[in-house]
């Protein structure tokens, strides 16, 4: 199969722009994704904004992001809206969003999936499209108790190290979230391997995206 890149002129960096409504949001959706693609583009910049980090959420926030993107974070913003009460704010949220958008113009945006089970998730997912409108979007799907996974269309591969890589630094990172009976190395590994199956992975993993405009 044909694999698509995101090459740019040796004098600029890729930008990438990670939006997530909750402090483990991106790195449980995309995290592999972005280890990839410090990989392949060692210069690339990441703006990381996550919408609901409270507390001790919000350390964790910044210890995922950290974690995750290392040296090529650009910027990390942490809002304080409530979790799962976004879409009551939606006026507020969008006003985030439009300061994103005189800030920054990334070449790829990871965000949440349109028909995902939370509404704080959906709710971003239509703001990044209502906000970012010429720009390649790749929605991340998360796994939870809603039974919401689809069918995605993208697919990035990924090798089992950097699987593990991902695994260790959400365990490390979201102490908080350790309770949950689902927040387990065995959760995140089967759907990386489910993903690795249908795009014939030469590992046997991958993380998985919903693309609604791609342009050749």
């Amino acid at each position: 199969m044909i694999r698509l890149h995101l090459d740019k002129s040796k004098n600029e960096a890729l930008s990438i722009l990670c939006l997530g409504a909750h402090s483990d949001d991106i790195e449980i959706g995309c995290g592999g994704t972005i280890l990839r693609l410090i990989e392949q583009y060692p210069a690339c910049k990441f703006h990381w904004v996550v919408f609901s980090a409270i507390g001790v959420r919000k350390t964790e926030a910044q210890r995922g992001a950290e974690s995750f993107a290392g040296s090529r974070l650009e910027r990390l913003l942490l809002k304080d809206f409530r979790d799962g009460f976004m879409p009551y704010v939606g006026s507020d949220v969008k006003a985030v969003f439009e300061e994103l958008k005189q800030t920054v113009s990334p070449d790829l945006i990871l965000t949440h999936n349109r028909r995902d089970g939370h509404q704080d998730h959906r709710l971003l997912s239509e703001m990044t499209w209502n906000t970012f409108r010429n720009h390649f979007i790749l929605e991340y799907e998360i796994p939870k108790y809603d039974g919401d996974l689809g069918q995605p269309s993208v697919f990035m591969p990924l090798e089992p190290e950097v699987c593990q890589t991902k695994v260790r630094h959400l365990l490390d990172a979201f102490e908080s979230q350790r309770n949950k009976s689902w927040f387990e190395e065995s959760t995140f590994q089967s759907l990386m391997r489910l993903r690795g199956m249908e795009c014939n992975s030469p590992s046997g993993f991958a993380e998985a995206f919903y693309c609604r405009k791609l342009v050749l």
